[in-house]
């Protein structure tokens, strides 16, 4: 019986010459009519798969160079949002020298420099960028002057050192020295030497550990604490009191250390009698 094309229910279907082609076989050319899209004509050729495996390659090495040009910049940024600090985790014990570069002396300086000396002696301490004034209070031949003041060693407890960089902007020796008596007519009561400013004026007593004794500095000079060795009579510089030297957030930060010695320098020092 034959319904509407059918037979016993069921199409009768005859292959066209174009599709009768054995199974298992692989052929060129097009896909059988009336079948749509064939597998072959949605499977990617070898050329689109070839150009699909470069582009991936290519994204790849792309992202690995971001990625350590981007560590590369991460890293300088953190190192110049954080910049290493320079400086010192201690104070050091540093042996002074004399001019000659050979060991200084409480002798030594008791003989060469007191305190009607008009040269300004500075050395390095603990930073190389940060000088200090060495001073011997005590007078030629050991009379007269200043002895047993705070902070001084020697035989007589006269010889002391103070940061040589004001308290006030920073001026440093040259600028900030030491004027025996006699060099400008200004007394403080009973005393004629003092530590004097040219930039603005600031003067400290080295008596009484450089406190001021006119502005407009406010704060008194760090002092070094000095170590005198008995035994073969060096001198060494071994700390520093008071506030922190000017310039600096901490006295043993912002330069570089200035390693197991630390020579005296001479100076002419830039004498201006002008007070507040």
């Amino acid at each position: 019986m034959s319904v509407g094309g059918f037979a016993n229910g069921r199409k009768h279907w005859s292959p066209s010459p174009r599709s009768e082609r054995a199974i298992g076989r692989l052929y060129r050319g097009p896909a059988p009519a009336g079948l749509g899209r064939s597998a072959a004509a949605d499977r990617p050729s070898q050329e689109q798969v070839d150009e699909t495996r470069r582009n991936v390659l290519k994204l790849l090495a792309v992202a690995g160079v971001l990625g350590a040009v981007g560590g590369g910049l991460g890293s300088a940024f953190e190192f110049v949002a954080k910049p290493p600090a320079v400086g010192l985790s201690r104070f050091p014990e540093v042996q002074l020298q004399d001019l000659d570069g050979s060991a200084l002396t409480a002798a030594r300086v008791l003989q060469e420099y007191n305190v009607g000396t008009t040269d300004v002696l500075a050395f390095d301490y603990p930073l190389s960028n940060e000088p200090n004034l060495l001073i011997n209070l005590a007078g030629a031949g050991g009379t007269g002057g200043a002895s047993g003041v705070p902070g001084g060693v020697g035989p007589s407890g006269s010889i002391v050192a103070f940061s040589a960089i004001c308290q006030h902007l920073g001026c440093a020796a040259p600028s900030l020295a030491f004027y025996p008596a006699g060099t400008c007519a200004k007394r403080f009561g009973p005393l004629a030497f003092y530590i004097h400013c040219s930039c603005h004026g600031s003067t400290y007593d080295p008596t009484a550990g450089a406190v001021n004794l006119s502005g407009p500095a406010t704060r008194p000079l760090p002092q070094v604490t000095l170590q005198w060795n008995r035994a073969d009579d060096t001198l060494w510089a071994v700390g520093v009191t008071g506030p922190t030297v000017m310039g600096h957030s901490n006295t043993l930060q912002g330069g570089v250390g200035v390693g197991s010695l630390s020579r005296l320098q001479r100076q002419s020092p830039v004498v201006l009698c002008n007070f507040p």
